[in-house]
């Protein structure tokens, strides 16, 4: 989606900023928060579960289970 500045009348007067900020901001979280999932879904198999397919498949869903369950609440919690 591209940026698109707000009208400049005194209403809307330094909210295009913040808007991009935000956005910005709330992409690099998502990148960051991928990251780590990956980082952690590596480092365990790596660690723990390197010869054991399905116990690696199990944890690795479990991964995944809790950073998704974390993304909708986290957000919810903090802005919603």
């Amino acid at each position: 989606m591209p940026f698109r500045r707000a009208p400049h009348d005194a209403s809307n007067l330094g909210r295009a900023a913040d808007t991009y900020d935000e956005t910005v901001g709330s992409r690099a979280a998502v990148a960051l928060y991928a990251l780590t999932l990956v980082a952690v879904v590596v480092s365990v198999d790596v660690l723990f579960f390197r010869h054991h397919f399905l116990e690696r498949l199990i944890a690795n869903v479990g991964i995944v289970l809790v950073f998704a369950a974390l993304g909708l609440k986290v957000p919810a919690r903090n802005w919603g």
